[in-house]
């Protein structure tokens, strides 16, 4: 498929502004997948491609969160690698079967998300004593989030960052920066399925993860400089975003 030069300007500004938002609270896709369908692009074509131009973004936050101290990989290590088989599995999966489940159980959990954050005002400000070890709590999510990060997508990182802050205690600007190396995995691990299959548009992909690189670094940046306070309303818009989203493509369904 080709697109017209006029339109890569366009993808790289979307890039940008998608990869901002998701350094901060997820949600990037929810800009970027609507675009590539615009301009054309097959369902699953514009899946690989989204996951293409995700891993610069999320490779970009990872590095700046790591460099300012915020992720312990050695804590992370078995999240990476059941989040890369669970992405790899849910990627495989839907070569064969279209996500309508998903699409219809997933925005009524990001709502039940969003009221919680909403009533519970100091949740995530400080690390508080953890629910969970932390083998268990990346076997499970890393194998369940990462499986539907592959599969469909949109909330992901909303998902990584209230399990790491509910379950294994961390304050939400360490979640959100753990929550990067799981979303770099995942991304990692659909877009060699994606590859695989031959469903990625490699300028559009490339032009995009440009602008995810840029928009990224000034995300995580902020994040590091700002901190929690500025995180949460971010969040929360994100995922009622998200939400409504998903809601109004099921009542156009």
């Amino acid at each position: 498929m080709t697109l017209p030069s006029w339109l890569y300007p366009l993808l790289f500004l979307t890039g940008l502004a998608a990869g901002f938002v998701d350094s901060i609270a997820g949600g990037g896709g929810l800009i970027t997948l609507p675009v590539l369908l615009s301009v054309g692009m097959p369902p699953q074509t514009a899946l690989g491609t989204n996951k293409l131009q995700a891993v610069f973004g999320s490779g970009s936050a990872t590095w700046h969160y790591a460099r300012a101290g915020l992720i312990d990989f050695r804590e992370c290590q078995f999240g990476v690698l059941f989040t890369f088989v669970g992405a790899a599995v849910g990627s495989l999966l839907l070569q064969q079967v279209h996500p309508d489940l998903l699409r219809q159980i997933i925005p009524w959990l990001l709502i039940a998300v969003a009221i919680y954050m909403l009533v519970q005002p100091r949740l995530g400000e400080a690390d508080v004593h953890p629910r969970m070890r932390s083998i268990p709590f990346h076997f499970l999510f890393g194998l369940g989030i990462g499986f539907y990060d592959g599969f469909f997508g949109p909330g992901t990182g909303t998902f990584w960052a209230m399990g790491y802050v509910l379950c294994l205690g961390f304050n939400l600007t360490k979640a959100t920066a753990h929550t990067k190396v799981m979303n770099f995995t995942s991304n990692a691990a659909s877009l060699g399925v994606f590859l695989l299959f031959g469903e990625v548009h490699y300028g559009a992909g490339l032009c995009m993860g440009a602008g995810q690189l840029l928009g990224a670094r000034l995300g995580s940046k902020t994040v590091i400089r700002r901190g929690t306070r500025f995180i949460r309303p971010v969040f929360i818009a994100v995922v009622l975003a998200i939400t409504a989203r998903l809601l109004w493509q099921n009542f156009k369904r």
